[in-house]
């Protein structure tokens, strides 16, 4: 799976990892670069630039915005599938000179943040695109990057060292809601539970008017009732991390609104929720039973939800249905779940090594995934629905 960088930590988060939710749309990559030399096995380990004494900050915000300049070097190739050639060119010693010089120039004037990041950047959006990321405690982003932005002080930088390399991370103040925004909408309550909506993305480009005359396009046709090119998503009012869902889980079904995120302009449908009778509602109901917990599962995709395995690509809802009950009923009368992981499991990460998946309110999981494991006991078996189909969970520690 090839993404740019330009979903930066919200998108190595999914990496590898069929859990988290996907990103809420394809991102055009850059063009193919030059082939990145081969790292060199004797280059010297890259230093640890990570600002300390901002991370072992006690005072968490609940949410900020942030921007960001990326600097990776030889060697993190295999991270990513995409590197920028200046970062493949450069040394890690390179790497922890630039990153200290930048750092310096944003403490002195916070305000060339755009500027910088438009020279430096590895992150084509943070290069190409002013708009700030909102990062908050259930954005699925790198560990590293998320625990630095939210304990920043408005205008203050520092660095998280990353999977991606070198992050130095200026928070800035909120930016001003847009008046295409449907500001009606986001001022009401949140309607709990789930919701089942579509949604279409009109990235953002640096021509601003157009995108939103294509934004409002796009809201006129659906309110019509014209048909959304669009994906759909299934969204917890409570822990989705989608940077739409607070306009999703407003909206009145059949309603169409329009809201704004880092990646350009959603237009949002919400639509009937019809309830998956395999998913472990029971389970859901719960208050968390655990503040961490250990679990393993089993991926299972049928022909309309499913990620790259075959298996699940031609499997029918009747087959997957049979599947699911019947490997259910195995794990719940004490069949281990490591052999029918390997067996059956669609998730590459982890079915033939059986590793289990760490979960905590703040991991970077499906927002329904999570909000399962968190509530099952130990030994316990649920099943959870994700955007690449179901996920037969056990908790094991």
């Amino acid at each position: 799976m090839r993404k740019t960088l330009s979903f930066l930590a919200l998108a190595i988060a999914c990496k590898g990892n069929p859990n988290a939710e996907p990103s809420p749309t394809k991102v055009t990559p850059p063009p193919a670069p030059s082939p990145s030399p081969s790292p060199s096995p004797a280059a010297a380990p890259a230093e640890d630039l990570t600002s300390v004494d901002i991370m072992r900050r006690t005072k968490v915000a609940d949410a900020v915005y942030v921007k960001h300049i990326v600097l990776g070097w030889n060697g993190l190739v295999s991270t990513w599938d995409y590197q920028d050639p200046r970062g493949a060119n450069r040394s890690a010693a390179e790497a922890a000179t630039l990153a200290r010089t930048l750092l310096a120039e944003l403490v002195a004037h916070p305000d060339r943040i755009d500027a910088l990041a438009k020279e430096h950047s590895e992150d084509p959006s943070a290069r190409e695109i002013t708009r700030p990321y909102e990062i908050d405690l259930d954005t699925p982003t790198l560990p590293e990057f998320k625990r630095l932005a939210l304990r920043l002080a408005e205008n203050e930088v520092g660095i998280a060292k990353t999977q991606l390399g070198y992050d130095i991370i200026e928070r800035v103040p909120a930016p001003p809601a847009d008046p295409l925004e449907s500001a009606d909408i986001l001022r009401r309550p949140v309607t709990p539970g789930e919701a089942l909506v579509q949604h279409v993305l009109i990235a953002w480009t640096t021509d601003k008017a157009g995108d939103d005359k294509r934004a409002q396009d796009a809201l006129a046709k659906a309110r019509a009732g014209g048909e959304l090119a669009a994906q759909t998503v299934e969204i917890d009012s409570a822990t989705d991390p989608q940077p739409f869902a607070r306009l999703a889980v407003r909206l009145a079904v059949g309603e169409v609104g329009l809201v704004a995120s880092p990646y350009g302009w959603h237009v949002v449908k919400r639509l009937p929720l019809a309830l998956d009778p395999l998913v472990s509602r029971a389970v859901l109901a719960r208050a968390p039973g655990a503040a961490t917990v250990k679990v393993k599962h089993i991926l299972l995709g049928w022909t309309e939800r499913h990620g790259a395995d075959p298996r699940g690509a031609k499997r029918d809802r009747a087959a997957l249905e049979k599947l699911v009950k019947d490997t259910v009923a195995k794990l719940r009368r004490g069949d281990a779940i490591e052999p029918l992981m390997k067996e059956l499991s669609e998730d590459p990460r982890s079915a033939t090594s059986g590793d289990a998946y760490d979960v905590a309110p703040d991991a970077s999981l499906g927002a329904q995934f999570k909000t399962m494991a968190l509530r099952l006991k130990v030994g316990e078996v649920g099943v959870a629905r994700a955007p690449l189909g179901l996920h037969i969970i056990q908790r094991v520690e």
